[in-house]
């Protein structure tokens, strides 16, 4: 049962899906970039997840946008209100450019995004030395924002969680929120 002050279940599985996938990414990421002898089989595990992750960005957005989530406490001080709004921006922006950056990186180098067997994703730029070299870079610099937004959104989650026990952490959180401090 979901209410008012709680996030919807499908919100819950998307965030808590979303933020698995993701994690694994950042460390699939990592280890590709420091792991010669498994460096192809990684990449073929990291393409077709950031286009699920692309994919279930975009699923997370539209539903967001029919099923707002439940209000920020009364309490908290406007900056902090203003600090999540710009955080959750940066996440959503970052779950779409990633993708969207590594896929347009892969086709300016002409290489395929093999998804599942025989199903590769169209280039959706024209091969170039020049951009991949950029769109790399940007990817590169990109994941460690996300990795800093996450390391924030952590944070801020157990300030709520442990410090300020005002119920949004409970409101994300995958199991059933014991009583504690109202949310008004």
């Amino acid at each position: 049962m979901t209410s008012p002050d709680r996030f919807t279940l499908p919100a819950r599985l998307l965030h808590w899906s979303m933020a698995a996938l993701i994690l694994a990414m950042l460390l699939i990421g990592a280890a590709m970039v420091t792991s010669l002898g498994d460096y192809h089989a990684l990449v073929s595990l990291h393409r077709p997840v950031g286009i699920l992750i692309l994919a279930l960005a975009l699923l997370r957005l539209a539903y967001r946008r029919r099923h707002a989530p439940p209000p920020l406490p009364a309490d908290l001080p406007r900056w902090q209100q203003h600090a999540a709004q710009a955080s959750h921006l940066a996440l959503y922006g970052l779950m779409l450019a990633l993708p969207l950056v590594g896929w347009a990186m892969l086709s300016a180098a002409r290489y395929p995004v093999a998804l599942v067997g025989p199903l590769v994703l169209p280039p959706i730029l024209p091969g170039n030395p020049m951009l991949y070299a950029g769109l790399r870079a940007l990817h590169t610099v990109l994941a460690y924002a996300l990795f800093g937004i996450i390391l924030a959104h952590l944070g801020a989650a157990l300030l709520h969680g442990l410090i300020r026990q005002d119920g949004v952490f409970a409101s994300m959180a995958p199991w059933r929120p014991r009583a504690g401090r109202p949310r008004d």
